[in-house]
């Protein structure tokens, strides 16, 4: 093996370069007959592979010797709550309100965003513990690297890479579309239909291009500079939250809420399976984590208080909503903008669509952000070139990271519909949440050469049981079997697996904060991220086992073979 250069030499090299040594400097990929050679190798090495774990010390020290250049630590417990507001806080509840309350839950829409609130707080609980003690740029990366083991680390990374693109895409097509409705009521208004390409792919959108593009430009401009910006545009759309609120509940009618359930319990949780999609960008605020001057502090008070008061802002504009008209009248496209009109305020939806456009900027600012930190640490550990993991040595960000990500999102935005987007964003986010439940509860019962063998097959025992029987209760639920029964058998299975891990001896006590009544809370989150992947459908399931089949590919032909010589080079050098 080529002895490597030292760092120092290293560091003097120029940021803007483009060699074969940048992109795929491990040995399997020096020489075509030393690639064979990889290839040949593929079982064992996969077998060497499949469950290694990572260490926090390698996440930490090791794996950012890559990047060359240190992220500036410039954010603060207040820069994080203003990141997740405007990371969280996007088009999803002026847009998806209106739709879900008409076709699916009537006034009973506050509860399924309550309903959908408890488990992305869940999941919120979940990404601070492991946030605090491993502050890195990799987010849910990381931890899974550390607690599940490289395999699982890289399916979970396809899809964070996947949800990047596919998300950043959305968002900017949403941005278009809305910008166009209120020039001229035409959403399509702004985009070039081409006859020859697909339907779902035929409509080409070069604003959505040009938003992505400004949006990641100021992102790579520097963390703090996106921060302060961030925060003033959201001080903005607070204000106008505030409006839609008080002059809500000013105009509203009680009977409006009558009948309160028009759809049954069943309309209640489609809807919560939908209006989830309103909070989710809280995990791009974690991995801003290695950019946090006091993550033990900063993390936990600005991802658990800025997503308890998002939760509890999302029931009274919901409420708010279905108390100034019928649910039956609501607007499905444009809701806040058209109730305003109806109550005879026309110049107000005016306010509301603006604060609606600034809502979807602020959420591409943010996930500009977390976006290119996922890649950053994805291509520290190699299973992605090294090359983006690199860190501009004066705005402390990562360029070539962030351009990756701007220049494949911006191509998907150009050709791809918001149906062909969404359903694929939505397992692959679900997914990600689901498997950091599980990591933080091996994290607590499982610690390597300590937990005795008994502990360990009792305690997978417990999770295979728990995993199963939320699956059970998802599978029940979308055949439209509503007999108590089978929820009974599945609810219980569920518990008694909780419970029998409960009873277990914890290996690991969290240093600085930690997620309370585990393995409870934990475990329900597991059961609610299950439930609402099942809502989403077959067709969703078949995306996403079309894109990991091809991420499975790409691991066996490359990620494989890169990240197992650097973890037995990193072996012969320590």
């Amino acid at each position: 093996m080529a002895e490597e250069k030292p760092i120092s030499s290293t560091t003097k090299r120029s940021y803007w370069r483009w060699s074969k040594t940048d992109f795929f400097p491990e040995t399997s990929f020096q020489t075509l007959s030393s690639y064979k050679t990889a290839l040949s190798q593929t079982c064992p090495r996969l077998s060497d592979r499949l469950l290694a774990r990572s260490s926090s010390t390698d996440e930490l020290v090791t794996l950012q010797k890559v990047s060359e250049n240190p992220m500036q630590k410039c954010l603060t417990w207040w820069d994080l709550i203003w990141l997740s507001f405007g990371s969280v806080v996007g088009s999803g509840i002026f847009v998806i309100t209106g739709q879900e309350a008409h076709n699916n839950a009537g006034p009973a829409i506050v509860l399924s965003y309550a309903i959908s609130g408890l488990s992305a707080l869940l999941s919120v609980f979940c990404y601070t513990e492991f946030a605090a003690e491993i502050p890195v740029a990799g987010g849910s990366f990381s931890y899974l690297r550390v607690e599940l083991g490289d395999f699982v680390a890289f399916i979970a990374a396809g899809n964070i890479l996947l949800e990047a693109l596919v998300g950043a895409a959305g968002l900017g097509r949403s941005w278009s579309s809305y910008f166009a409705s209120m020039i001229k009521n035409d959403s399509d208004f702004l985009r070039i239909k081409v006859d020859s390409l697909p339907v779902g792919f035929n409509l080409l959108d070069p604003l959505a291009v040009v938003v992505l593009l400004v949006a990641n430009g100021i992102a790579m401009s520097g963390t703090k500079r996106t921060s302060w910006l961030n925060w003033i545009t959201s001080l903005v759309s607070g204000a106008v939250i505030v409006f839609v609120i008080v002059f809500g509940f000013i105009h509203a009618k009680t009977s409006n809420l009558e009948p309160f359930f028009p759809y049954g319990v069943e309309g209640v949780f489609r809807a919560a399976a939908v209006v989830y999609w309103s909070y989710t960008g809280f995990d791009m605020v974690a991995n801003m984590a290695e950019e946090t001057k006091k993550p033990s502090r900063d993390i936990p008070i600005g991802l658990v208080g800025s997503m308890s008061g998002i939760t509890v802002v999302y029931c009274l504009m919901a409420l708010a909503l279905t108390m100034m008209v019928k649910y039956t009248e609501i607007d499905v496209n444009a809701a806040y903008s058209v109730v305003f009109e109806q109550i005879g305020m026309n110049w107000a939806k005016y306010l509301v669509s603006i604060c609606a456009l600034k809502g979807m900027t602020t959420s591409l600012l943010v996930g500009s952000l977390g976006q290119a930190r996922y890649t950053t640490q994805i291509a520290r550990a190699h299973m992605i070139p090294p090359f983006f993991a690199l860190i501009h040595p004066k705005t402390g960000t990562p360029v070539y990271a962030t351009l990756l990500v701007t220049l494949i999102s911006a191509i998907v935005a150009l050709f791809s519909s918001l149906d062909v987007l969404s359903s694929v964003l939505s397992f692959s986010t679900l997914f990600i949440f689901m498997l950091i439940a599980v990591a933080l509860l091996v994290r607590r019962y499982y610690v390597k050469d300590v937990t005795p063998k008994n502990d360990l097959v009792k305690f997978l025992l417990c999770l295979f049981i728990t995993i199963g029987s939320s699956i059970g209760v998802s599978a029940l639920w979308n055949s439209n079997e509503r007999g108590w029964l089978g929820y009974t058998a599945a609810g219980l299975l569920w518990f008694f697996g909780t419970l029998g891990m409960a009873f277990l001896s914890k290996q690991r006590v969290p240093k600085v904060w930690g997620v309370p009544l585990v393995p409870w809370l934990p475990s329900l989150s597991i059961v609610m991220n299950l439930f609402l992947i099942g809502s989403l459908g077959l067709t969703a399931i078949l995306r996403f086992i079309i894109c990991s089949a091809v991420m499975i590919v790409y691991y066996l032909l490359v990620g494989l073979h890169a990240t197992y010589d650097v973890a037995h080079q990193n072996e012969l050098s320590a």
